[in-house]
């Protein structure tokens, strides 16, 4: 089992940078594959990136793979999403999650996931 605990998000400008953090618990955390999936109000769950347990293999959805960035630190047990020229739509609660490996990568479903962190808020202003 693993713990996900998100941080980094806010209220930021057209055209500015965020990044986000998710910190795992636990010492399986790298057999997971992980993922980042964010939900706006009205919308469903969406996928966002994955990356594989080495960190050597991401994936990204269209609408954000060339301003969006996903890693992680096996070490330190954190995943990150790096998130430039953000704009409005990216407004949502941005959520990690951890799948098992047997799921396939990438996974991009949120119901394949098994852990879930609470999500943190991100505000794009135009």
């Amino acid at each position: 089992q693993v713990q996900l605990v998100e941080s980094g998000g806010g209220l930021v400008q057209a055209g500015d940078s965020q990044r986000l953090s998710c910190a795992a618990s636990g010492r399986t955390f790298s057999s997971y594959n992980m993922g980042w999936f964010r939900q706006a109000p009205g919308k469903e769950r969406e996928f966002v990136a994955a990356i594989n347990r080495s960190g050597g293999t991401t994936n990204a959805a269209d609408s954000v793979k060339d301003r969006f960035t996903i890693s992680r630190d096996n070490a330190k047990n954190t995943v990150s999403l790096q998130m430039n020229s953000l704009k409005p739509e990216d407004s949502a609660v941005y959520y990690c999650a951890a799948v098992y490996p047997y799921a396939g990568f990438p996974a991009t479903r949120w119901d394949q996931y098994n852990y879930w962190g609470q999500g943190t808020q991100v505000t794009v202003s135009s």
